[in-house]
């Protein structure tokens, strides 16, 4: 049999590789997707193929990553259950994407994966394979295996010599790629425990960070970003400039209970500077240039956007028909947001826009700009009309 295994080289990933050469008797063959660990992917490559994997795939999809997944879900302005930036959700569909196209290329029976039973990367994952390749074969050794949790696994690596990133005093997992950083498990099972000081990768504490302002523009162009400080980037290169500029203003740590698609709630930390950056400069280029029912149409629909991104459905009919929705909304997102980051904190000091609909003349208090102020008279009355008629009805107290 011939499996590929979706591998970070983490905990997961490093048992379970072995536990399938041993348990399926399987050539197995390992993907890991660079989308912005750095290092970690070409040490990732070696791990697999020091640990029993007949090949090791790494491939470079930091621009992939940004430019078709990340971008065309800030079209959106997606964020769920009103903080999270969708940093994990969004990654696996990628992932999942290539895992398959390696199987179909490798004529493998089945692909792998290191999602755990209770959570929702086992729903993102597979969903994705079984839209892309009905016929695929998916195992997932946490609903298979004996394994009661990290402890027993930190346990088999030793045992069988397979270094791991995990002791039993750091518990926590973490996943990261271009636009953030997760921390789940460990100490932060407790929602009570604060999280530990030295755990954050991509960004300074509050009380360590630069004691003075630091301002900094995005451009926009038909609702994408394209430069930083005037300086014009490829989708990855933007997103990791941004990451570096809210990381040491320690912009973009989030810290929630969510609930997962499975049913249960979970902890979650993250960190994600460049994309907090990039909601609240769009945002900022959005009030100027969307028509209000447009934009409040759009916020709603966001809601329910978020939900098919953070449960899997990535590569469904309903999350392509919304796409299409946002992409045609984004096209008069162009202009230029100027934020003003201190500590943690992200304040909009300027925006501007070549098709504004921002009328200065029109709101002004010392201009008429062509509005009657008379008008709105019959305005409020009519809007009024069936407020005073309810009134009329009611009985007095």
């Amino acid at each position: 049999m011939k499996i590929v295994l979706a591998y970070s080289g983490g905990l997961d990933t490093s048992i379970i590789l072995k536990w399938l050469i041993e348990n399926y008797n399987a050539e197995v063959i390992c993907f890991t997707a660079d989308i912005g660990q750095g290092e970690e992917v070409e040490e990732a490559r070696l791990k697999a193929l020091r640990t029993g994997a007949s090949k090791a795939y790494a491939l470079d999809l930091r621009e992939e990553f940004v430019a078709d997944f990340v971008f065309p879900m800030f079209r959106s302005g997606a964020l769920y259950e009103g903080y999270y930036l969708l940093g994990t959700s969004i990654a696996r569909p990628l992932i999942a994407k290539h895992l398959v196209r390696i199987a179909q290329e490798e004529g493998a029976e089945a692909i792998a994966h290191g999602a755990t039973g209770k959570g929702n990367d086992q729903v993102r994952f597979e969903l994705t394979a079984y839209a892309l390749e009905p016929s695929i074969k998916v195992i997932a050794p946490w609903r298979e295996w004996s394994f009661v949790g990290r402890s027993e696994m930190i346990a088999y690596a030793a045992q069988h010599g397979i270094p791991i990133p995990v002791t039993i005093e750091k518990p926590y997992s973490m996943d990261a790629n271009l636009l953030h950083i997760s921390y789940e498990g460990g100490v932060l099972e407790d929602p009570w425990n604060e999280p530990p000081a030295g755990m954050f990768r991509l960004t300074l504490d509050p009380e360590k960070a630069p004691d003075q302002y630091e301002y900094v523009e995005v451009d926009f162009v038909e609702g994408d970003p394209v430069a930083v400080n005037g300086e014009r980037l490829s989708p990855a290169a933007l997103l990791t400039r941004l990451n570096e500029i809210g990381g040491r203003n320690a912009v973009g740590r989030v810290d929630l209970v969510e609930n997962r698609f499975v049913g249960m709630k979970s902890r979650g930390v993250y960190e994600t500077p460049g994309g907090t950056l990039l909601y609240h400069a769009r945002r900022a280029v959005e009030s100027l240039t969307l028509d209000r029912e447009v934009l409040h149409q759009r916020d709603q629909l966001a809601i329910k956007y978020a939900e098919l991104v953070y449960n899997g459905f990535w590569f469904a009919p309903e999350r392509e028909a919304l796409q299409a929705y946002f992409d045609h909304v984004a096209k008069t997102v162009t202009g230029t947001a100027r934020l003003k980051l201190y500590k943690g904190n992200v304040i909009v000091a300027g925006r501007k826009s070549p098709i504004s609909l921002y009328d200065k003349s029109l709101v002004s208090f010392d201009e008429k700009g062509g509005y009657n102020q008379a008008d709105a008279d019959g305005f409020i009355k009519l809007n009024s009309l069936r407020l005073r008629v309810r009134a009329k009805a009611q009985p007095k107290d």
